[in-house]
């Protein structure tokens, strides 16, 4: 427990907030959703402050569960799904360990051979050079992979997008489209792309290994998930 620590100039403490926080992040909710919720325990907040602390603290919290992930795997699995914002066409390319922890997602306007490259320089910024990375059909990854030389001795293995061997990266897009049927849509891409950062950390950090592990194990990995985000949050104070 945080004890009821207040960050200078907010008036809830930041127990409450990052609750709010998690609460919108983790499951299917609404800002009116978590509004409610929140009053049935005796917080009366309004969404547009829920909203708020969702904007403020969501890059500080998805950088502080991105550095408590596991070591990431050597093999990357690619994929990007078409996402409206503001009524427009966008691009959410997304990477995923063998292990299917996200390494990064990217909102872009357009899905070409630039847009590819920039993910993948993005990836590179922060992961080491895999050994082998999946992707679907789209003739962009390879056209990138031959302008990036660093990546030229990385075998690329293009699959069926419901393949499985991709189906790692399809499945961890599931979440993010849910939330965007609950939103009716994104409406702001500079807010999308920092929702989507801290959405897939939150809902990676929560997920079973395997739905067939027995209750225990998944009782004991969520406890452990609620420690990590606690720990999260005391760094923020």
């Amino acid at each position: 427990m945080l004890n009821g620590q207040k960050l200078p100039g907010y008036r809830f403490p930041l127990e409450v907030i990052g609750y709010a926080v998690w609460l919108y992040h983790r499951f299917t909710l609404s800002y009116r959703d978590v509004e409610e919720l929140l009053l049935e325990r005796g917080i009366a907040v309004t969404r547009e402050s829920i909203r708020t602390w969702s904007i403020e603290f969501g890059d500080v919290f998805a950088q502080g569960l991105r550095h408590r992930e596991p070591q990431r795997g050597s093999r990357w699995h690619l994929d990007e799904m078409h996402v409206d914002v503001g009524g427009i066409t966008h691009w959410l390319w997304r990477a995923v360990d063998e292990h299917g922890v996200v390494l990064d997602v990217f909102l872009q306007r357009h899905r070409d051979t630039r847009a590819a490259k920039s993910f993948f320089t993005r990836l590179l910024g922060e992961q080491c050079i895999p050994v082998t990375i999946y992707t679907d059909k789209l003739w962009s990854y390879g056209a990138a992979l031959r302008e990036l030389p660093v990546l030229h001795g990385v075998e690329h293995v293009q699959v069926v997008s419901a393949a499985r061997y991709n189906n790692l990266v399809e499945q961890s897009h599931r979440p993010t489209r849910r939330h965007e049927r609950q939103q009716c849509g994104f409406r702001s891409r500079r807010r999308v792309q920092g929702f989507l950062n801290l959405h897939a950390r939150i809902t990676k950090l929560h997920h079973p290994a395997r739905s067939t592990l027995p209750a225990q194990r998944r009782r004991l990995h969520q406890k452990q998930a609620f420690e990590v985000w606690r720990d999260v949050m005391k760094q923020v104070a």
